[in-house]
């Protein structure tokens, strides 16, 4: 009897293969989830940004509280790195975030009285060049 075994029992030919539409499937949602930002810890980064839907009015009014409640709008000033593009929504926006990333460990929303949203896409990188 020879010492050589045979591995035949370890392939069972009779299972059966994942079909390529769901294995496409995970490939892509795996993609998807890789393609999301994550912090050193493993977390994924999120941002709050003005929702598009939500008037400039109201827009002000919640960019207005979050400068008076914790946001450094500094930089949205003018002359300052951040206050181009001036429009209510984008100052709103980076209002909006500064308060949220500051505060969300202590149990911050990104609520703003519906003025806002979260979002996985970082705003920075996904302005629209003129």
């Amino acid at each position: 009897m020879s010492s050589f075994s045979s591995d035949r029992g370890y392939c069972n030919s009779s299972r059966r293969t994942m079909p390529s539409s769901a294995m496409l499937r995970i490939l892509l949602a795996l993609l998807f989830l890789s393609s999301i930002p994550q912090k050193s810890d493993g977390q994924f980064e999120d941002w709050c940004i003005a929702d598009e839907q939500t008037p400039d009015e109201e827009l002000q009014k919640a960019l207005d509280w979050a400068c008076g409640n914790g946001a450094d709008c500094r930089k949205i000033q003018v002359n300052q790195p951040c206050f181009l593009p001036n429009t209510v929504k984008d100052h709103a926006s980076f209002a909006f975030n500064s308060y949220y990333q500051k505060l969300k460990h202590k149990g911050a929303s990104c609520y703003f009285n519906a003025a806002a949203i979260i979002t996985a896409l970082d705003p920075g990188k996904n302005k629209m060049k003129p």
